[in-house]
């Protein structure tokens, strides 16, 4: 069965439990995890705002129109998904303290304000904390949910791309594929990279996808690049019986190729199987366009879940869990429920983490 995004599951082919997500806002709702706490000194004002059913490529121009100030002076570390209750930090100038009172509709409010001393920018967020409401669950499927929840915790979850990242029906991607052949679509600054970063997410998708078809996605192999979870520095692999015992607490992880030119490079066997997977999609040595939209790097290939918790009432059954920055909520949905992440939920859109 599908995934959705080119990733088997690393908890198995399991069949679908049926359940209903995001009925209503409430049922999902996202509280952004902050890189910093504001010290409470300083030029800028960072207020923590809630947002219901509000589109987030909307929010700094909606504050801006507010507060009569430039969409651009408005600090966002993170994107969070439209259909969603979402509470996160942002930032405004000081000037705009005596104009805080039209922020008190269900759509947008201010629930706290501070001061720091620097403005707000994307990629100052640790990550996200979830809590998911699943409707109309049928009642042989709770204990089975239980079961998957408690593997996932025990296993990771896999860090793949979710399929957002590669467009509507795959679009970006298409367009990120058309550049690698040398193709010219014409395409503004913006999309370029987003259609760049696509094509370096399909092939770390593929990476992980062969990963677990092997087996390997908690097996050190000679010359892998890993990482220390959930962050920290990475290094080459050359004792995998010395660092399997740290893998298997989830203390370091694989780190999967995200192709360009600053990649850290893998040796050895791991090497070997990231050449193989290049030459599955004909792709030579010398395949990387020149410019910066390739830079490269690494990412883990396991995201370890230890909050991840079920719990059950008359209104359903609620998934509380935490995801660092640029991983997905709904690959995490589509694990548990069995269901192509394409009808989980929605997008998950802060990816301004690796």
């Amino acid at each position: 069965m599908s995934s959705g995004y080119g990733v088997r599951r690393i908890l198995g082919d399991l069949p679908p439990l049926g359940g209903r997500i995001k009925a209503l806002p409430e049922d999902f709702v996202v509280e952004e995890l902050p890189a910093y706490e504001p010290c409470g000194l300083g030029g800028f004002l960072y207020l923590w705002v809630q947002k219901r059913d509000f589109p987030a490529e909307r929010l700094a121009r909606e504050v801006g129109h507010r507060l009569g100030i430039r969409p651009q002076d408005v600090g966002i570390a993170g994107l969070k998904d439209r259909r969603a209750v979402s509470r996160q930090w942002i930032s405004v100038p000081d000037s705009c303290s005596d104009r805080l009172t039209d922020f008190d509709d269900e759509s947008l409010k201010i629930l706290a304000v501070n001061r720091h001393g620097n403005k707000l920018r994307a990629g100052h967020t640790r990550g996200n904390r979830f809590q998911i409401r699943i409707r109309d669950l049928p009642g042989e499927s709770v204990g089975e949910l239980q079961r998957r929840t408690e593997s996932l915790r025990a296993k990771g979850m896999p860090n793949a791309f979710g399929p957002q990242r590669f467009g509507h029906g795959g679009e970006t991607a298409r367009l990120g594929w058309a550049l690698v052949r040398g193709e010219r679509p014409r395409l503004n600054p913006w999309l370029k990279k987003l259609a760049c970063s696509a094509v370096q997410s399909d092939l770390f998708n593929s990476w992980l996808d062969r990963r677990i078809a092997d087996g390997l996605e908690r097996r050190a192999l000679e010359g892998d690049v890993l990482a220390h979870s959930p962050r920290g520095g990475m290094f080459v692999c050359s004792d995998p019986a010395s660092d399997q015992p740290r893998l298997d607490r989830l203390e370091v992880v694989p780190a999967g190729p995200m192709f360009g030119q600053k990649m850290l490079p893998a040796s050895s066997s791991a090497l070997e199987r990231e050449r193989e997977l290049l030459l599955a999609r004909d792709l030579d040595a010398g395949w990387l366009p020149e410019g910066s939209l390739f830079a490269g790097t690494r990412r883990r290939a396991l995201v370890p879940v230890p909050d991840l918790a079920m719990s059950h009432d008359q209104e359903g059954v609620t998934l509380g869990f935490s995801l660092p920055s640029g991983s997905y909520a709904t690959v995490l949905l589509a694990e548990l429920l069995g269901i192509d992440s394409k009808t989980s939920g929605g997008e998950i859109l802060d990816e301004d983490g690796e």
